[in-house]
């Protein structure tokens, strides 16, 4: 009896044994990750830390984005003792609305959620006062905040983020995958009321990618300055300027009115300030757009600066309309004086020798109708109509501006081409990534050297003549090459064009070497001074004064001598000239000159209405012609630019080897001659 007692014993013992070992063998090593997953489950806190995005700097390094530390509150609904207690004190804490907080903490409690946003990102005295709470059920979260510190400087090139710290406008989104930072983890061991006791850091957070753009932050900051005040002091509705080098495509300023500061949340009132008006929203372009028509000329016609244009007395009649251009009686003048005076029928004129193809290639090359690839979201390539929709007017309305649409940008990028010899460049704002320089894509020709080197003196002709439109755009010290532009804006709904006008100007300096070109544009804006050479060339003046200061250009124009006083006084321009329609038709505007000049006194200037069945050709006979200075010296091409009554900008020393225009060419009032000597 004993025996089976204990031999039971013995079997039971034996078998409590096994399966306490058995137990062992199942927690240690059958099942060990298992269950060593589950504690620490239980155990440990995982927090992910994220990554701050890269910075944002302008072209000198000076930081435009960048990423700084912050906190976010966070509970879990189901251990809040009483959740009426806690929105009561989470609300005035965090400055929320109670009844809001409440339902969302009973909505989470109810589902059996354990986590709840309360607020994210909040401010350093909202961190304080809920560490002094001291409430277990309360817990803060670190993470990064997007900062711009210049507030709305260069809003729209930078964009803004949203609370998951992910791009939704501008270069921040455009780039987001290489700003956007990589998120690390850490672990907290905690207790039973899971309070901290360690922690280990199990993957590091990894910041974005810096970037570093073109933009300089001082001359982005006077070209807003400058834009805005443009604004408001001709009641537009909105404004886009863009300053660039045209030779890299480097866009040293990129602004656009209204604006906004990206520190602030986007509300759907801002849609209007958020959108880039020099990137974004295309427009008529108006008189510019003749730089287009008349480089076209000198590429494939056999039209010169001096070629006669007959302008037909200031009226064309066209099937279904009438061109007027504003200063009455114009007749035939040198195509260089249809820039200069931007006449609509000359430029209509230009545009018939050149021929639809030619206009239609020429538009394509100098990059309208297709985008610049600017590192921009939402860029517009503008409208250039394919040729099988022109229609019988439509190579006159292109000739002068009409019927295509561009963006500020894409203006900036045709300037390019005449300021830099000939060359389409790309525009860029990214200079480097992460320190690695990023190259530029390669430039192509599209017009040959001699091309742009004479428009360039045409578009000085703009500023610089007597008669010209852009004479408010002169600086002083520095050649200046431009044009302005006002284009009626046309209601689509009524289908008429109205009396608002988008004023444009674009030009570059210094005319022998442009190291920028600066394209200003206000749309909307009302009256006889809403004109380009009005509204637009003053912003140009400004703009165009600090960024040659600050890129220290030197000056090329003598001390001496102020542009001011190379051309005659009290003479302006309204950049306006009217196409009339049939009886009830629509009128379109477009750029002029003579403000409030009678026709007599205009036709003084320009000479009498010319015939119906004018010469092929009429050459002033008052105007002198250009003298040959090669191989003078300094003192005796002085001298006699003296004796005649010329003006001579001298470059360099010795004896005289190049000059513009060139020997016997024809020199018309407030033209200067340029001669350069070399020993």
């Amino acid at each position: 009896m004993v025996d089976r007692r204990l031999t039971w014993l013995v079997a039971i013992v034996l078998l409590w044994g096994g399966a306490i070992f058995y137990k062992l063998i199942s927690l240690q090593v059958l099942h060990h990750r298992e269950y060593a997953k589950l504690a620490r489950e239980r155990q440990e806190l995982v927090i992910q830390i994220p990554g701050p995005r890269g910075t944002i700097f302008d072209r000198t390094g000076r930081p435009l984005a960048m990423s700084v530390p912050t906190e976010s509150v966070y509970i879990n609904p189901l251990r809040v003792p009483d959740l009426e207690i806690a929105s009561d004190l989470l609300a005035r804490a965090l400055h929320l609305n109670r009844t809001e907080l409440y339902a969302s903490m009973r909505a989470a409690y109810d589902n059996h959620r354990g986590f709840l946003w309360v607020k994210r990102k909040i401010d350093f005295d909202e961190g304080q006062e809920l560490r002094g709470m001291k409430l277990e059920w309360i817990g803060l979260q670190q993470e990064s905040q997007r900062h711009y510190p210049k507030g709305s400087l260069a809003a729209h090139m930078l964009g803004s983020v949203d609370f998951e710290e992910k791009g939704n406008a501008g270069m921040e989104k455009a780039l987001d995958s290489e700003l956007r930072g990589q998120p690390g983890q850490m672990r907290i061991l905690t207790d039973v009321k899971r309070r901290g006791i360690d922690s280990q850091m199990a993957t590091e957070a990894r910041p974005g990618v810096s970037i570093t753009t073109t933009i300089d932050e001082r001359i982005q900051f006077v070209a807003e300055r400058e834009l805005a005040a443009a604004v408001a002091l001709h009641h537009a509705f909105s404004g886009s300027l863009v300053v660039m080098n045209p030779n890299t495509g480097d866009v040293l300023a990129l602004a656009s009115y209204p604006t906004y500061d990206p520190n602030v949340p986007a509300a759907p009132a801002d849609n209007f300030a958020r959108q880039n008006h020099a990137v974004s929203v295309p427009f008529e372009p108006g008189s510019v757009f003749k730089v287009i028509t008349l480089s076209a000329a000198l590429e494939t016609t056999t039209l010169s600066p001096e070629s006669p244009i007959n302008c037909h007395g200031g009226v064309l009649s066209l099937p279904g309309r009438v061109i007027h251009d504003s200063h009455a009686g114009i007749g035939i003048i040198p195509m260089a004086m249809v820039l200069a005076r931007s006449s609509n029928i000359g430029a209509i004129e230009v545009g018939r020798v050149v021929g639809a193809q030619n206009m239609y290639d020429y538009m394509k090359r100098f990059g309208f109708g297709q985008k610049s690839g600017l590192q921009l979201p939402a860029e517009s390539p503008g409208k250039v109509r394919n040729l099988k929709r022109w229609g019988t007017t439509s190579l006159a309305s292109v000739s002068m501006g009409q019927e295509v649409s561009v963006t500020t940008t894409q203006l900036a990028q045709a300037a390019s081409v005449i300021a830099n010899g000939g060359l389409l460049v790309r525009p860029r704002l990214v200079a480097r990534r992460g320190g690695v320089a990023v190259p530029s894509v390669p430039p192509v020709r599209i017009v040959r050297p001699k091309t742009a080197i004479t428009m360039r003196q045409m578009m000085e002709g703009v500023v610089i003549n007597p008669q010209g439109t852009g004479k408010r755009a002169r600086l002083d010290g520095y050649s200046v090459g431009g044009k302005t532009g006002s284009a009626q804006i046309f209601d689509f709904a009524t289908k008429h064009y109205t009396h608002s006008y988008n004023g444009t100007f674009m030009g570059f300096a210094p005319l022998t070497n442009p190291a920028i070109v600066v394209v200003v544009t206000l749309n909307g804006t009302h009256g006889e001074g809403g004109f380009g050479g009005v509204v637009a060339a003053p912003v140009f003046h400004a703009v165009a004064t600090e960024a040659l200061r600050v890129l220290e250009v030197p000056k090329d124009l003598p001390d001496d001598v102020s542009p001011h006083t190379l051309v005659a006084a009290n003479v302006d321009s309204n950049d306006l000239a009217i196409a009339d329609a049939v009886p009830g038709g629509y009128n379109i505007l477009e750029d002029g000159d003579d403000e409030d000049k009678p026709a007599e006194q205009a036709r003084a200037l320009i000479g009498p209405v010319p015939p119906s069945n004018p010469a092929p050709a009429i050459q002033a006979p008052t105007l002198p012609r250009v003298p040959d200075f090669k191989g003078k010296t300094m003192r005796a091409v002085l001298a006699e630019a003296a004796a005649k009554g010329l003006i001579v900008l001298p470059d360099g020393s010795g004896i005289a080897r190049v000059q513009t225009p060139p020997p016997g060419a024809v020199l018309h009032q407030g033209e200067r001659i340029r001669v350069q000597f070399v020993r």
